[in-house]
């Protein structure tokens, strides 16, 4: 039965009129007996009955009726708790973020969201490949995601995608490297080294390739480490050098970032979330939070 064919029915037992009920409702009384019609097409038995000029309910009409003032009270309980729900800071906001940016900004967001007073976050990390990350709105309010600038971008049609940061990648040179004294370097000092560079398919396996073809030759990738602090670590040893973020890569005396002059290599970070997700306080607030944490 339709909601609103129930509702139409109440009125006209309550009201004694379609012509009542249709001036309470703005509607036209053909668009009520209409209605009423087609709520009649699903019982078995007459709802209403002419008594003279006069529509009137017929027992089996008075019962529904009834019935209908019990489905009204039902669903205004139940839009009163999706409002409650959705306006809830004591829902849990599950986040995910990929290794970096979850150890970037977990801990902070943890005691941003503490200072706001809620709502509760669960926290996960998780590396995938680029495809892979609009999937995981499905189990997570909120993904934070990392891809090129120039690689290929979110299906916008079934996320909602903010912005968190564009991030230049610099790179990483062991801070006792001969290249580490230079403020600024060039494609061609470093095409020659050896390279660390994350797993195929992984989202910035692509920006090694911009730099393998402003050099116009390709790179010699000896390792592959898909987070970057480990990565950082490698580093350090002075065995290879890597893009890194300049932004979320953590200080180390041991390392140090150098742009690149002729070549801009940026990653972009977004927080993909399905829609619906967005309608819940508690999922915007963490939102915020994260955007403030990220352009601080």
């Amino acid at each position: 039965m339709d909601v609103r064919q129930l509702q139409l029915l109440r009125e006209l037992a309550e009201r004694g009129s379609l012509t009542a009920v249709a001036t309470a409702l703005h509607l036209s009384p053909s668009a009520v007996s209409q209605q009423l019609a087609a709520l009649q097409r699903t019982v078995p038995t007459p709802l209403t009955e002419k008594r003279g000029r006069r529509l009137a309910l017929t027992p089996a009409g008075h019962a529904l009726a009834e019935a209908a003032v019990d489905v009204a009270a039902a669903l205004d309980r139940a839009e009163r708790a999706v409002a409650g729900h959705l306006e809830s800071l004591t829902t849990p906001v599950r986040v995910t973020a990929f290794h970096s940016a979850a150890l970037a900004w977990f801990a902070p967001l943890l005691r941003a969201v503490a200072a706001a007073g809620g709502p509760p976050v669960h926290c996960s990390d998780d590396d995938v490949p680029q495809p892979d990350f609009p999937r995981l709105v499905a189990d997570h309010d909120l993904v934070v995601a990392h891809r090129p600038e120039s690689g290929p971008p979110w299906p916008a049609r079934s996320l909602h995608v903010t912005p968190l940061l564009r991030e230049p990648m610099h790179v990483a040179l062991a801070a006792g490297h001969p290249l580490a004294a230079r403020s600024v370097l060039r494609v061609d000092d470093v095409a020659g080294l050896r390279w660390i560079s994350v797993h195929e398919g992984y989202p910035l396996a692509g920006v090694l390739d911009a730099v393998a073809v402003a050099a116009r030759r390709p790179l010699d990738v000896v390792h592959r480490i898909n987070e970057f602090f480990v990565a950082a670590e490698l580093v350090a040893t002075g065995d290879a050098v890597a893009l890194l973020p300049a932004r979320t890569t953590r200080p180390d005396p041991r390392v140090v970032l150098r742009p690149l002059a002729d070549l801009a290599v940026h990653r972009g970070i977004d927080v993909l979330a399905r829609p619906e997700a967005l309608a819940r306080r508690g999922v915007r607030q963490v939102l915020r939070l994260l955007r403030e944490i990220a352009t601080a």
